[in-house]
């Protein structure tokens, strides 16, 4: 059984150019949090800084450095760091809760502080992973991972840029890094085993110190062999949704498209209606899509597509709350997003996107078989009719301006349908 009030989820998916439908790199993450925590978006503009200034994160302060990137992050609204999000230089960075033998003691930075510091500083892949690793050893892992209680959480993390995609794995100060050759994916539980690329300085002795790896084995240092753990939170609950994501990109690669993987986000083993006559004991429990408090749920997703010509608009595809009753819209890194977007705080509030979604989420969730179907046509022809635009209008060769315009446009469609669905009755 789930230990009670043990919030755990996330899932990462990376499709690299070489096997997807139009040769850009996708990237795509569901966030799980409380139900009720509100997760807007925040667009960062490029900054300089003073040499050394100091900057605050979620419960510590570091120094700044002299600038930093231009992105579109999705921040819980109670802290400073990010779950997932896009920056200017086609850098993507997602994070996932996971579970280690080592002790969170104190206070440092939280997977969301090294998401969002990964993204204001790295210009590609392997230099954001090595800002998130200086920042690891520096300062460790540390201080609660939410905002109504106390829980510190060990981190792993999906790093894309164009042409390379990686998976970070962490314990306190300790990493392990994997290159990913075409397509990977992410849940809640350490993977990384043997097959490591790159470890952290004092890794392997840390581990064997503790008594979790013997000097005398003869094998190459298994990461998560040795540091994962499952004492406190089971197997079951990421085991079957990093199969299922996993399986997900196998059936479709070399024809992965943006369409594809937001199906992926929104899965609920194949069915619209989520597994709830199964019980936590089964893997098919805990969907991709989660419906699974206090464990988790999916309250904010996104999709990337960093197309390989850098000339090409980069597009962060923004879905708030669950997906499966959701919409994908497009948001361009160069471009202005829309305000209201970013609105949204602790208590339900109607000029929030993200709290009008979650009001529709409230009434599907009365009886998903009278209305998600309902709710899902009307949202499949939005985001239908948006990519037929988008097409009509080569949105990627227009100047900035007309970018937001267009997002602009797209976010009251949106908006606009809410009402209506909400008070659907048949």
């Amino acid at each position: 059984m789930v230990p009670p009030d043990i919030r755990i989820a996330c899932d990462s998916l990376v499709a690299l150019a070489n096997v997807t439908a139009d040769g850009a790199t996708l990237f795509a993450k569901n966030s799980d949090r409380p139900a009720n925590e509100c997760q807007p978006l925040v667009q960062v503009p490029r900054h300089t800084h003073a040499p050394d200034a100091p900057l605050r994160c979620t419960y510590i302060e570091i120094p700044q450095v002299a600038e930093t990137a231009r992105l579109i992050g999705s921040r819980p609204f109670w802290c400073w760091g990010f779950e997932h999000g896009l920056n200017e230089h086609g850098v993507a960075i997602g994070n996932h809760t996971v579970f280690s033998k080592d002790p969170l003691a104190g206070q440092g930075l939280i997977g969301m502080d090294l998401v969002r510091l990964g993204l204001e500083r790295g210009r590609s892949a392997a230099q954001a992973i090595e800002v998130m690793t200086t920042l690891i050893e520096r300062h460790g892992q540390g201080g609660s991972g939410y905002g109504d209680k106390d829980w510190p959480y060990h981190n792993s993390f999906l790093i894309a840029d164009r042409g390379h995609a990686f998976i970070l794995e962490t314990s306190d100060r300790h990493w392990a890094l994997r290159h990913v050759d075409d397509v990977g994916s992410v849940s809640n539980h350490l993977t990384i085993g043997s097959d490591w690329d790159a470890l952290s300085d004092g890794a392997i002795e840390h581990a064997i110190a503790a008594g979790w790896w013997s000097e005398q084995r003869d094998d190459r240092f298994s990461f998560a062999e040795a540091y994962r753990d499952t004492s406190v939170v089971p197997d079951v609950i990421s085991s079957g949704r990093h199969q299922r994501t996993c399986a997900l990109l196998e059936e479709r690669k070399r024809a992965l498209s943006v369409e594809t993987l937001r199906t992926a986000l929104r899965d609920h083993y194949g069915q619209l209606v989520p597994p709830h006559d199964r019980t936590p004991a089964d893997p098919r429990y805990f969907s991709v899509c989660m419906h699974a408090e206090p464990v988790g749920t999916t309250t904010a997703s996104m999709i990337a597509s960093l197309p390989p010509d850098p000339v090409v608009p980069l597009i962060y595809w923004a879905s708030f709350g669950s997906p499966c009753v959701g919409a994908f819209i497009p948001l361009f890194v160069d471009a202005d997003i829309p305000a209201v977007l970013s609105l949204g705080g602790e208590q339900p509030s109607g000029d929030s996107p993200w709290w009008q979604l979650k009001q529709l989420l409230t009434h599907v969730e009365r009886d998903w078989e009278r209305y998600a179907p309902i709710v899902r046509k009307q949202l499949d022809a939005f985001e239908a009719r948006i990519a037929d635009h988008m097409r009509a209008m080569q949105i990627a060769s227009k100047n900035a301006a007309e970018r937001t315009a267009f997002m602009h446009a797209t976010v009251n469609d949106l908006l606009a349908q809410l009402p209506s669905l909400v008070r659907l009755e048949s």
